[in-house]
């Protein structure tokens, strides 16, 4: 079977019943069971071009019926801009953005926050993804997400994308930036320790805080302050190897020398590999060591 073409007659039959032209209007003001025939055609119409793997035909055709959808179920419209969105996403990301907009709006109205709170992720990675990265839009969604997920109890995924957001946060290389990074590290390690599931990886968040915090002045002494709170707040911290870099460099730091501050970070390196952010934010800081007291 052709579902392309299997698509594209099931659509002109959708449009049919709402009256030839397939507009909104008509369809609404032209009887109820004229308007779900339409509906159940679009979405038939939709699968078969998600078969056929046409997917901006597959998009239109399910944002068709959450179109015809909005003033009769709010939650079928809903997941059928969720379902044009996931086509869209094939390629189109502008277009995903805008149906998942409007799902959100939906489930916001309804006040399904959560969900909502799913979508706003999913808006965030399209933007995460694209080639154009824009990172100012991909920590608003990821914040608005996990804004929603800590109004619904979700500590953990409330934490997962805001880690995202302090991620993208110190690469903009800010003091703005620096400082916002801090403050959900310093967040989620506090929220961590208590949790023995995750009270491990609080040593992660109280390494990049500390960073940050060198990023941010490396002269000031604040790094080495701000560490020692975090070694009384968590113990188990001192022992860590993120922890012993950190003395290391902090050290380096005091005696003005690049070459043991290099020289802690390829032993660190050797057992643990040191990932794109982390190269990125110790090569700012080693920048700094040669360089006038300034940002990183």
């Amino acid at each position: 079977m052709d579902h392309g073409a299997k698509g594209e007659e099931l659509v002109a039959a959708a449009k049919k019943k709402l009256g030839g032209g397939g507009g909104f209007l008509s369809g609404i003001f032209g009887g109820g069971t004229k308007v779900e025939d339409a509906i159940d055609l679009f979405n038939q119409g939709a699968n078969n071009f998600k078969i056929a793997k046409k997917w901006s035909a597959a998009g239109d055709a399910f944002k068709e019926s959450a179109q015809l959808n909005v003033s009769r179920s709010k939650h079928e419209a809903a997941s059928s801009y969720v379902e044009a969105a996931s086509c869209y996403r094939k390629n189109n990301g502008k277009e995903a953005v805008n149906c998942l907009r409007e799902a959100i709006q939906i489930y916001e109205e309804m006040g399904r926050f959560s969900i909502a709170a799913k979508h706003y992720a999913t808006v965030g990675e399209i933007y995460e993804g694209d080639e154009d990265l824009d990172i100012e839009l991909a920590m608003a969604n990821y914040e608005k997400a996990a804004d929603y997920y800590e109004g619904e109890d979700s500590k953990s995924s409330a934490n997962k994308y805001m880690l995202k957001v302090a991620h993208y946060a110190a690469l903009k290389e800010t003091p703005e930036g620096f400082q916002k990074s801090i403050e959900i590290y310093e967040k989620v390690a506090a929220n961590s320790i208590d949790n023995n599931l995750l009270k491990w990886s609080a040593r992660e968040y109280y390494f990049k805080a500390t960073l940050c915090y060198m990023c941010i002045d490396i002269q000031s002494g604040e790094a080495r302050n701000k560490l020692a709170s975090y070694q009384e707040a968590f113990p188990s911290f001192i022992g860590s190897r993120e922890n012993t870099l950190l003395e290391g460099l902090l050290t380096a730091v005091d005696e003005e020398s690049v070459d043991n501050f290099t020289a802690q970070i390829q032993e660190y390196d050797n057992i643990t590999r040191l990932d794109k952010w982390l190269t990125k934010i110790l090569l700012l800081i080693k920048k700094s060591m040669n360089e006038e007291p300034d940002l990183c």
